[in-house]
C-alpha cells in the first residue's frame, strides 16, 4: 500500500528529532601570529674604565670589602631602561671577586661593575678593546662568564674559536640585532700562539674580519647589524683619516647598518653617510682619568629604528643626550650634562654634519 505523504513527513520530523540539531558551521577562528614589530629603539654609551684608588672605586667599597657601582649609573638608568636595546662598552677584563685589582695601564677591575650594568637595564656589551688581554685568557674567560651570570651578552672576545664564528644575536622589542665588535690592537702585542680568535682585531682601516661577522650575523637571521669599533687615537675629538675610512668600509656593506666608535676617552663626532648613521667616539662613560676636563664629557647615543615598506629597518631618528661625570670626594656619578657641558659636547657632536642631516642634540 502506497505511504501518504504526510506519513512520509512525520517518519522525517522524528528523524531529525533523533540526530539533534545540526551543527552550526565553525567560522574561521582568528589568526594568532602577531604583526612583526615595526620599530624598535637602541641606546648606546661609551667605555667603562675602572679605576683604582679613586673616587670611582673607593666611593662603591662596601663594609663588608664588596662593591656597589649601582649609585654610579642611578642618574642615567632610566635612559638606559627605556630603550628595547642597550649597549655598552666594557673596555677592561674583570677580576675574581676580591681582586687583587687592577688600574692602568693593565686593569683587573672590580666584577661588581658587570651587576651594576645589568642593573641599568644593559643587554649587550662589546669587550673587543686595547685592554681586553690585560688580564691574559682567564681575563678573557673571567670577564665573559660574568656577563653571562648577569643575563648581558657579549662580542668581540670569545672562549673558544668555534664562540668566534658563532654571531652575537639578541631580541630588541621582537628585531633579531646582530653585533659585531673589533679593537685596532692590543697592548702589548698580538693575542698568544694559538688563540688568534680570542679577540676580534682589526687592521684599521682594514675591516675585512668585520665584514665577514656581519655577514655570518645577517645569515643567521640578523635583522639589524650593529658594529662596535676600538680605535684610534686617544684624547682627539676628531676622528683619524684611518679611522673614517673603516666607518665608511662598514657601513657601505649591506649587512651593517650602524657604528659605534670607542677609544678616543672624549667625545667625537656623529655623521651620516649616505643614509646611515656612525658614531666615531662616545667618550668615556664610567671612568676617573687623571687627565681632567674633556674626558669627563660623555654622550649616550639614541636611534630609532623603523621597518620600511621594502622590509628593512633603517634609523627614523637620531638623537644624542649630552653626559658628564660627576667627581665628588667620596663618590662618582654619571649624569645628565649641565648647560655648559652640553654646549662643549654639542659642538664636537655637529662637527661632521650630523645636525643638518637630522640629529637632534637633547637633554636627559
Amino acid at each position: 500500500m502506497p505511504t501518504s505523504r504526510t506519513g512520509v513527513l512525520a517518519a522525517l520530523a522524528l528523524l531529525l528529532a533523533a540526530c539533534g540539531p545540526a551543527d552550526p558551521v565553525a567560522a574561521p577562528a582568528p589568526s594568532t601570529t602577531a604583526a612583526p614589530p615595526q620599530s624598535f629603539t637602541l641606546v648606546a654609551t661609551g667605555d667603562v674604565l675602572i679605576h683604582q684608588d679613586l673616587a670611582l672605586a673607593a666611593g662603591a667599597l662596601q663594609d663588608d670589602g664588596s662593591y656597589d657601582f649601582s649609585a654610579v649609573l642611578a642618574p642615567v638608568a632610566p635612559l638606559v631602561q627605556a630603550a628595547d636595546l642597550a649597549i655598552c662598552h666594557l673596555e677592561t677584563p674583570v677580576a675574581p671577586p676580591g681582586g687583587p685589582y687592577r688600574g692602568y695601564p693593565t686593569f683587573a677591575v672590580q666584577p661588581e661593575i658587570v651587576d651594576a650594568l645589568a642593573g641599568a637595564g644593559y643587554d649587550l656589551c662589546s669587550t673587543a678593546s686595547n685592554h681586553s688581554l690585560d688580564d691574559g685568557a682567564d681575563g678573557v674567560v673571567r670577564t665573559l662568564d660574568t656577563l653571562d651570570a648577569a643575563g648581558i651578552a657579549h662580542s668581540g672576545t670569545y672562549r673558544t674559536q668555534a664562540d668566534s664564528l658563532a654571531p652575537t644575536i639578541v631580541d630588541a622589542g621582537g628585531v633579531r640585532v646582530g653585533h659585531i665588535a673589533a679593537t685596532y690592537g692590543l697592548n702589548g702585542g698580538p693575542p698568544p700562539a694559538g688563540r688568534k680568535w680570542s679577540v676580534d682585531v682589526a687592521d684599521v682601516p682594514d675591516v675585512d674580519g668585520m665584514l665577514a661577522a656581519a655577514a655570518r650575523a645577517r645569515a643567521a637571521g640578523a635583522e639589524v647589524v650593529v658594529a662596535s669599533l676600538h680605535c684610534c687615537v686617544e684624547y682627539d675629538h676628531d676622528p683619524t683619516g684611518a679611522q673614517v675610512a673603516a666607518v665608511q668600509a662598514l657601513l657601505a656593506s649591506p649587512d651593517i647598518d650602524l657604528v659605534l666608535g670607542h677609544h678616543a676617552h672624549v667625545v667625537q663626532p656623529f655623521q651620516q653617510i649616505d643614509g646611515e648613521w656612525a658614531v666615531y667616539g662616545l667618550g668615556n662613560f664610567v671612568a676617573q682619568m687623571a687627565r681632567q676636563g674633556d674626558t669627563y664629557d660623555s654622550v649616550l647615543a639614541r636611534f630609532t629604528f623603523t621597518r620600511g615598506v621594502e622590509g628593512r629597518f633603517r634609523v627614523t631618528s637620531a638623537e644624542a643626550v649630552p653626559l658628564r661625570i660627576a667627581v665628588g670626594d667620596d663618590a662618582v656619578t654619571v649624569q645628565p650634562a649641565d648647560p655648559a657641558t652640553f654646549d662643549r659636547v654639542a659642538e664636537v657632536l655637529g662637527r661632521r654634519g650630523a645636525v643638518a642631516a637630522g640629529l637632534e642634540i637633547v637633554p636627559g
